[in-house]
C-alpha cells in the first residue's frame, strides 16, 4: 500500500478541521463558551482560513510536484464542499445569511458534482474553471465576513456574498456550456 502524499493529507486535514470549526462557531452563538461570544467567533475564523488555506496549498503542491492522484481528484472538491457548506448552514442558523442563498450555492454544488460523475463515466475529467476558482474564493471571504460578524458593515457582507452567488451562477452557466457534449453523450 502506497503512502499517503502531503497534498492528500491537507485535503484530510481540511475535512477534520470542519467539527472543530462548527463547535466553535456553533458552541459561541449558542452560549457554551460563556455570554461573550467573540473568542469562540474568532477562533472559528481562524480555523476556517487555515482549513481554506489548505485548499490553496494542495493543489499547489500537487500541481508543481506532480502529485495528482485519483484520491486527490475525489476528495480535495468534496472537502471544499463540505467545509463552504457546512459553514453556511451554521451562519444560516446564527442568521447571518439568506437560506435562499445558501440553496443556491448548494444546488450549483449538486449540478456540478453530477455532471462531473456522468462525464467521468464517459472517461472525461472536468477540471476546475478559473470561475470555479473566483467562486471559491469569493465564498470563503463571505463566509469569513458572516463569521466576524457586527465588527464589519452588513453592507460589505452583502456585497461579497451577492458576488458570491452572481459568480457561482456563472460558474455553473461556463461549466454546462463548455461540456454540453459530455450530457449529449450520456443518452
Amino acid at each position: 500500500m502506497r503512502k499517503m502524499n502531503l497534498p492528500n493529507k491537507l485535503t484530510i486535514f481540511r475535512v477534520i478541521l470542519i467539527l472543530p470549526f462548527l463547535v466553535l462557531l456553533l458552541g459561541g452563538n449558542w452560549g457554551w463558551f460563556g455570554e461573550n461570544q467573540m473568542p469562540s467567533r474568532i477562533g472559528a475564523l481562524v480555523l476556517f482560513i487555515l482549513a481554506s488555506l489548505t485548499d490553496m496549498l494542495d493543489g499547489m503542491i500537487a500541481r508543481k510536484y506532480n502529485l495528482i492522484t485519483n484520491f486527490g481528484k475525489f476528495m480535495d472538491p468534496l472537502a471544499d464542499k463540505l467545509l463552504v457548506c457546512s459553514a453556511m448552514i451554521a451562519l444560516i442558523e446564527m442568521g447571518r445569511i439568506p437560506s435562499l442563498v445558501v440553496i443556491l450555492i448548494m444546488a450549483r454544488e449538486f449540478i456540478i458534482s453530477g455532471f462531473r460523475l456522468v462525464a467521468s463515466d464517459g472517461g472525461v475529467v472536468i477540471a476546475a474553471s478559473y470561475w470555479g476558482k473566483f467562486k471559491t474564493v469569493f465564498q470563503m471571504v463571505m463566509v469569513c465576513l458572516m463569521i466576524v460578524g457586527d465588527p464589519i458593515p452588513r453592507l460589505v457582507t452583502d456585497i461579497v456574498m451577492w458576488i458570491a452567488v452572481a459568480l457561482t451562477l456563472v460558474s455553473l452557466v461556463d461549466y454546462l456550456v463548455k461540456n454540453k457534449g459530455v450530457m449529449k453523450d450520456a443518452r
